[in-house]
């Protein structure tokens, strides 16, 4: 059985945000599709990641998102708020909203596109962190912002009380594991082919974009492994791959993917907003198609 730290839990889905017809921000919806989450295993709820359209909504949008959520999950879930953007400025204030608004923790990216140095990263996240009370998870994406987070950087935020996670999207495994072996901060992957590989050198679970669509089936992995089933763990992480691959690796952001199987689904989702675009007809048959296969 795992002894991994695991601050907000194992299990935890980026959610979507869901918008009405119009376009506007659905909270009805959001509420129960959080609530479909957590009864069907999800440990946390990360609402305004990329996954979220954190780009384009709104700053009372998201503190509203938050207090919807928290008010239908209660405290059977984490509820992390993502508050990272490319000004430190705008961050902290993001980030004493959610606060207010009753998040449990802060999923904080690295600023994109102004491609900072080590130093200004750190300090970038120093200073989030000093700023609210709540522990912050650090996202490393570097394929998105334009600039990683190196080990060193990491070991020395690592000394930081309130930074107590990761968020690793980074496709650096020998980093990640230095990392892990070197400090106390939980490692979730943020990449669902990695849910398990991760788990299994000491990772703290996942924060996955595809379990909007199937909670249950990515968790069960990390039962099996916690079960000390690890061939039945493995089994279930290679049956995933199908609806994984398609919904992150299609050629469309997960958000348009995930929008469109949940569409199908009947369930509380609605358009993207612009710049995106919706999945057209033939990617969604393909992500209902590998659902179905996943779910029989």
């Amino acid at each position: 059985m795992t002894t991994t730290n695991s601050p907000f839990g194992r299990a935890l889905c980026a959610m979507i945000t869901p918008f009405t017809d119009e376009g506007a921000l659905d909270l009805a919806g959001a509420q129960r599709l959080a609530e479909r989450l957590v009864s069907e295993g999800c440990d946390g709820l990360v609402l305004s990641g990329t996954t979220g359209e954190s780009p384009t909504t709104t700053d009372e949008e998201k503190a509203r998102l938050v207090r919807a959520v928290r008010e239908a999950v209660g405290e059977r879930a984490s509820v992390l708020a993502g508050v990272g953007t490319f000004d430190t400025r705008h961050t902290v204030e993001l980030a004493l909203a959610a606060e207010k608004a009753g998040a449990d923790g802060l999923l904080v990216v690295s600023p994109y596109y102004s491609r900072p140095p080590q130093d200004a990263l750190e300090a970038h996240f120093r200073e989030i962190a000093d700023a609210s009370g709540l522990p912050l998870v650090v996202y490393d994406i570097p394929g998105r912002t334009g600039v990683r987070i190196e080990p060193d950087t990491m070991l020395r935020l690592a000394e930081h009380p309130r930074i107590v996670a990761v968020k690793d999207c980074s496709y650096d495994f020998m980093a990640a594991q230095k990392v892990i072996s070197r400090t106390e901060l939980a490692y979730y992957a943020g990449c669902e082919e990695h849910n398990l590989a991760l788990y299994a050198v000491g990772g703290a679970g996942y924060i996955s974009t595809v379990a909007n669509a199937v909670p249950a089936q990515l968790r069960a992995v990390l039962d099996a492994f916690d079960a000390g089933e690890t061939t039945k763990a493995a089994r279930l992480q290679q049956r995933a791959m199908p609806l994984i691959e398609l919904m992150m690796s299609a050629g469309l952001p997960g958000t348009v993917t995930a929008k469109a199987l949940l569409n199908e689904l009947g369930l509380p989702a609605g358009p993207v907003r612009a710049p995106l675009r919706p999945a057209g007809r033939e990617v969604t048959d393909g992500l209902l198609t590998a659902y179905r296969s996943l779910m029989d």
